[in-house]
């Protein structure tokens, strides 16, 4: 059983609980590698992923099976990077009780290694150059292997999801734009 299959198995039996621990367990560490990708700072991506599990423990029992539950969940990552990159989220402070779903979350973060070789940094640099929405889209097609409607939903401002084929026009020239920074700082012919 698929791991979609095994969360609304568990929402279907009225098990939200252990929905969310499948959800977390099995779509955790593409969540931080999404977070950390987006974020560039461990620390942020750490404070990010406890968002995202925080709001997917307390709004699992809402899924209204609309998409499926990976983007629903890819989309919670994405309102999680906004939350922490806002001001006022850092003027406050705030840190989460430690609960079940922040406890989960710092165990699945620890146990992922974060990679270093040199493909990866360059991966880095080029992507720091981009826009935060160019960075997700990269992100959520290439590393996360997301269709382009599941992006579009995910990317979705205040409900009303992007058009896929206006994604698919901006991706291409957001690679356009990657191969010609990686061939001017020469690492790739």
């Amino acid at each position: 059983m698929d791991l979609e299959t095994r969360i609304r198995a568990r929402l279907d039996a009225g098990d939200p609980r252990g929905a969310a621990t499948e959800a977390i367990r099995g779509l955790g560490p593409a969540v931080l590698r999404y977070l950390r990708a987006m974020l560039r700072d461990e620390d942020v991506a750490a404070d990010a992923f406890s968002v995202f599990a925080e709001k997917l423990w307390k709004g699992i029992a809402s899924f209204r099976g609309e998409s499926s539950f990976r983007t629903w969940a890819f989309r919670l990552a994405w309102n999680a990077t906004l939350d922490v990159k806002d001001d006022a989220w850092r003027r406050k402070g705030r840190r989460f009780e430690p609960g079940e779903a922040s406890a989960m979350a710092e165990s699945i973060r620890t146990k992922s290694v974060v990679r270093t070789e040199r493909q990866r940094r360059v991966l880095e640099e080029l992507r720091a150059s981009l826009s935060a929405e160019d960075r997700s889209l990269l992100i959520l097609r290439v590393d996360q292997g997301l269709s382009w409607e599941e992006v579009a939903q995910v990317l979705a401002e205040s409900g009303a999801a992007a058009r896929p084929d206006a994604l698919m026009k901006r991706y291409e020239r957001l690679k356009e734009r990657l191969g010609k920074l990686a061939r001017e700082r020469g690492l790739v012919e």
